[in-house]
């Protein structure tokens, strides 16, 4: 066993998937944001429907729900996990910088938390609102992306800190 406090590597230094065997199956939440910045115009244009390739965070929170249920495919030492629920929520807001607030809630009953998979349900859902809307704002920038707070398992809850205050944009 290594004494590393990385856990997804051994004694000898090489990656490996953590053993969860051993560890109690409890009810484990995890909660991640991120927000996508965007040109003004852009977000009318999903604020009102006018995307022409359709309702943009209808299809971004699909995007997203798909995403956290295939995050043991994308992330090479995650565990597949049977989630119990996936919730996306987003926000829009015009100033100080227009943007997207995409927030995940995961949760699963098992041997090992849930954050990398509300990190990834938030990552596909903003890539999701950039390609939808990349024909009118290539200039997109997908920031802030955290874990917010995790419930459960061995380690107990933990909240983040608040985020900085977000500055405008410099012209």
């Amino acid at each position: 066993m290594s004494s590393s406090p990385l856990t997804h590597f051994d004694a000898q230094g090489q990656a490996h998937m953590v053993d969860v065997a051993a560890k109690a199956a409890t009810h484990r939440v995890a909660v991640a944001s991120g927000r996508i910045e965007m040109q003004p115009a852009t977000l009318a244009l999903i604020e009102t429907g006018g995307a022409k390739k359709g309702d943009v965070l209808g299809v971004a929170r699909i995007a997203g729900i798909q995403a956290a249920k295939k995050t043991s495919d994308l992330i090479p030492l995650c565990h597949p996990l049977a989630l119990t629920r996936v919730a996306l929520a987003f926000e829009t807001q015009a100033a100080p910088v227009p943007a997207v607030h995409c927030t995940a809630t995961v949760e699963t009953v098992g041997p090992t938390g849930v954050e990398m998979e509300a990190l990834t349900a938030v990552q596909v859902a903003l890539l999701t609102v950039y390609d939808m809307c990349k024909a009118v704002d290539r200039g997109m920038t997908i920031t802030g992306v955290r874990v917010e707070e995790k419930r459960g398992g061995k380690s107990g809850d933990w909240t983040a800190p608040p985020a900085p205050p977000r500055l405008p944009a410099q012209p």
